[in-house]
């Protein structure tokens, strides 16, 4: 007795499905989850860096945060590699 499958058990990788993956899904959940957050505090709030004190809308400090966040990972990531 033989058994066939039919076909190739892999998936194809063409196409929109390869570019839909769940990491990447996740990932853009999640900035856009970030961009809702960063853009619903818009008010002028003060922050204190180190010494000086700034008065800067919300908004461009979590964006600001979330960039430095962003270039760190990919820091990280690249340098594992």
């Amino acid at each position: 007795m033989s058994s066939s499958t039919g076909g190739s058990k892999s998936p194809s990788k063409g196409g929109a499905a390869g570019l839909m993956t769940p990491g990447r899904i996740t990932v853009a959940v999640i900035a856009l989850l970030t961009l809702v957050f960063i853009f619903e505090n818009t008010r002028s709030t003060k922050i204190r860096l180190l010494i000086p004190e700034v008065t800067m809308p919300l908004w461009m400090a979590l964006f600001g945060t979330a960039v430095i966040g962003a270039v760190c990972g990919a820091y990280f990531v690249r340098r594992r590699k």
